[in-house]
């Protein structure tokens, strides 16, 4: 019997440079106001990107951004790709009380389904920052009518990850018994190891043969769909460069900048992309844990 063909999931997190994890000690949330915005043109090159190969992807919106830039978000939506949250103030959730959760997932699930007039069912953390010690949040999403979410690394980092937890879609029973799809980030098993593959600054470190062959590696051949991400901010080599960041900070965001969007056009002629919807829809998903069992309990 042939087995139909998989869609891998190309996804954006649509945020600017100063949103990110990595300069939160030197760029308060009360300060991006004063930077300088480079997040619509960056995307709108992305967008142009996507429309010249002819495929839709899933944009993970942060609902600041959507709130300074609604028309983004409404062409973004009127290009007929997918819209799902990447919350609000892009804080790690981990670091933040369930009350100030709730409220900001909300806020934000609610400024995009008004832009976009379709119901938000996807969901990424900022920084994949559901781990261990903020499954809670999975709960909050699926009160709040999320259907699907993406913010889980099964791997080892000092900011993120769920190392030991499973590498493929599966299904996540929440507390209240209301399911939640997880569609974890890509990593591929090299001598024993789960090596991150999704993108973003693994792509921009690698060479792009090793990205290739990790992502191609984490498919089993394109038999299993598997995620791929970067933000606007990844393709700009000209962006304002932050004072003050640590070395191994100004490392992880400006690393090959310059070379990311020619290794994006050959990722995207290398392996079928769509959205996170076409691609969990090619996959069967068998696999079921309990908040209980995914916290290693």
């Amino acid at each position: 019997m042939t087995q139909a063909p998989i869609t891998h999931a190309m996804t954006v997190d649509v945020e600017d440079y100063y949103h990110v994890a990595a300069f939160a000690n030197v760029i308060k949330p009360e300060d991006w106001p004063q930077w300088p915005s480079r997040v619509e043109a960056n995307t709108e090159k992305l967008l142009q990107l996507f429309d010249d190969a002819n495929i839709k992807i899933t944009f993970f919106i942060l609902g600041w951004v959507a709130e300074r830039y609604p028309q983004l978000v409404k062409k973004i939506h009127a290009q007929g790709h997918e819209i799902a949250s990447h919350g609000y103030s892009h804080q790690l959730i981990y670091k933040q009380t369930p009350q100030i959760f709730r409220a900001e997932t909300a806020k934000s699930k609610q400024i995009l389904e008004e832009l976009a007039q379709t119901p938000v069912t996807g969901y990424r953390a900022a920084s994949y920052s559901i781990t261990r010690k903020s499954l809670w949040a999975l709960d909050i999403l699926a009160e709040l009518g999320f259907t699907w979410d993406s913010s889980i690394f099964p791997t080892r980092h000092d900011n993120y990850g769920i190392p030991g937890s499973p590498e493929e879609p599966y299904r996540i029973i929440t507390n209240s018994g209301t399911p939640l799809l997880e569609f974890p980030l890509t990593t591929a098993k090299v001598l024993g190891q789960s090596v991150p593959a999704a993108g973003g600054g693994y792509f921009r470190q690698y060479p792009y043969a090793l990205s290739r062959w990790l992502f191609k590696r984490a498919s089993n051949n394109e038999s299993k769909p598997q995620i791929f991400y970067l933000h606007p901010w990844e393709i700009d080599p000209d962006q304002p460069r932050v004072p003050n960041a640590s070395w191994f900070s100004n490392f992880r965001h400006y690393t090959n900048l310059k070379r990311c969007l020619p290794r994006l056009e050959n990722m995207i002629n290398d392996f079928p992309f769509g959205t996170m919807s076409q691609s969990l829809g090619s996959t069967q998903i068998t696999r079921e844990l309990n908040i209980k069992e995914l916290a290693g309990n």
